[in-house]
C-alpha cells in the first residue's frame, strides 16, 4: 500500500514506475554489461547481465537479469535456475536533488497500484513497501499492518512482531535508519487523571466473540480493543457495536456515540472501544479533554523524535547489519521464490531500493 518514492522538483512532468523508467524517461543511453561480481542468487554459473541507466543527478537504475530459461510452471516457487529480474535504484543523497518519502494514496483503508501512487505523487521512481491485511473486510481492504509514519504523523503502529523490520527516512536530508521499532500509546484525561492504553492506530477494532450478540458493548465484561482513528483512514470510521468518542484538534470531546462509525473532519480524531473497554473509554473521556500520548522507541529503548519530514514503512526480516547476513533460515511461502522489495544503505551512505521479480 505504501511505497518509498524519490520526488523530483516541480518542473518534472514525467511520473512512471521504476520498471518503466527505461522506456519513458529517455535519459542518457543505458549500458549493458556482463556481471562483475555475480549475485549470490540461485545456481552458480547462471548467465547474468546488468543494464545501468542514469535517471537524474545522483540517481541510477540498474537492471539485473540472472538466468534465461523460464521455469516450468510447477517449479516457479523452487527452481534455482531462475530467471530473476532485479531492479536496483541507487540514490546518492550528496548529489541528488529531491526527497525520499512514503505515501499511501487517497486514504489508508483502500489499495492502489504502485504505478498509481507514483503518478499521483509526481515521483521520479517508486517501489512497493509495507503490508496490509489480506483478510480484511471488503470495506477496508487496505487496512495497514505495521509501521506507517507519514510526514511526522503516526498512522499505523508497529506490530511488535520480532520479524518486523522498519525503515525510517528523514526527507530533509534523505538519511535512512533501520531497525525494529516499538510503540506505546494512551489517552490521558487532564482534569480527572484517568488514563486508558491504546491498542491500535487506524485498525478496525474487534468485538469479543463472547459479546458479539450485544448491541450495547457497555454490558460486556470481556476486554476488547481501543483504537485511535484519524481522517486519513477513510471517509468514515468503521461501523459496528461499541462506543466512539470524537475529539477536536485540542483533544476535547466533540461528541460521544453509543455505536461506532462516523465522519471525521480535518483536525478531528476519534477513539473507538469494544467489549469491556467501552465503559472504560466513556469514563476516561467524561467531562474533560484527552491528551494523546504516542511514543516510538528503537531496539535500544531510545525514543525516536517524530517531526514533520519523517517517514517510516515496514518490511519483514532484516537481511544484513554491519556487513553481516542476519536473516534467519526459514521455509514456507514467505521464504519461497516470490517477488520482493529490498531497501537498504551502502557503506558510503547511498540509499538502495530494489524490487525483484521471479519469472
Amino acid at each position: 500500500m505504501a511505497f518509498t518514492s524519490y520526488r523530483p522538483g516541480p518542473t518534472r512532468a514525467a511520473a512512471v514506475t521504476v520498471t518503466a523508467l527505461l522506456v519513458l524517461l529517455a535519459p542518457p543511453a543505458a549500458r549493458a554489461t556482463a556481471a562483475g561480481a555475480a549475485l549470490p542468487l540461485g545456481a552458480p554459473g547462471l548467465a547474468e547481465t546488468r543494464t545501468t541507466q542514469t535517471l537524474a543527478d545522483g540517481v541510477t537504475l540498474t537492471r539485473i537479469v540472472r538466468g534465461t530459461e523460464p521455469a516450468p510452471a510447477g517449479q516457479i516457487d523452487t527452481t534455482t535456475h531462475g530467471p530473476w529480474k532485479v531492479d536496483v535504484l541507487t540514490i546518492d543523497p550528496h548529489r541528488a536533488h529531491g526527497h525520499l518519502r512514503a505515501t499511501y494514496g487517497p486514504d489508508l483503508a483502500h489499495t492502489e497500484k504502485t504505478t498509481e501512487l507514483v503518478r499521483s505523487s509526481r515521483a521520479l521512481a517508486g517501489v512497493n513497501a509495507s503490508f496490509f491485511t489480506y483478510t480484511a473486510g471488503a470495506d477496508y481492504p487496505g487496512d495497514p499492518v505495521g509501521l506507517g509514519l507519514y510526514d511526522g504523523r503516526l498512522l499505523s503502529e508497529p506490530t511488535g512482531d520480532d520479524t518486523e523490520a522498519d525503515l525510517v527516512v528523514d526527507a530533509h536530508d534523505n538519511r535512512v535508519a533501520m531497525g525494529r521499532l516499538s510503540w506505546k500509546g494512551s489517552l490521558h484525561n487532564r482534569r480527572t487523571g484517568a488514563t486508558l492504553p491504546l491498542k491500535y492506530v487506524n485498525h478496525p477494532p474487534v468485538v469479543p466473540p463472547g459479546c458479539a450478540g450485544l448491541t450495547d458493548q457497555t454490558r460486556c465484561t470481556v476486554p476488547g480493543d481501543v483504537v485511535r482513528f484519524t481522517p486519513e483512514f477513510a471517509g468514515t470510521t468503521p461501523a459496528g457495536a461499541g462506543v466512539e468518542v470524537v475529539l477536536d484538534r485540542h483533544g476535547c470531546v466533540v461528541r460521544t456515540q453509543s455505536s461506532r462509525g462516523t465522519h471525521l473532519t480535518s483536525g478531528q480524531t476519534s477513539v473507538q472501544a469494544t467489549g469491556a473497554d467501552a465503559v472504560t473509554l466513556l469514563h476516561t473521556a467524561d467531562g474533560g479533554c484527552l491528551q494523546t500520548r504516542s511514543v516510538l522507541t528503537d531496539e535500544q529503548g531510545r525514543r525516536l523524535p517524530v517531526h514533520p519530514g519523517l517517514f517510516g514503512v515496514n518490511g519483514r526480516y532484516r537481511l544484513t547489519a554491519q556487513g553481516r547476513i542476519v536473516v534467519p533460515a526459514g521455509s514456507g511461502s514467505f521464504f519461497a521464490r516470490n517477488p520482493r522489495t529490498i531497501a537498504g544503505t551502502t557503506r558510503d551512505g547511498k540509499v538502495v531500493l530494489g524490487p525483484s521479480t521471479a519469472v
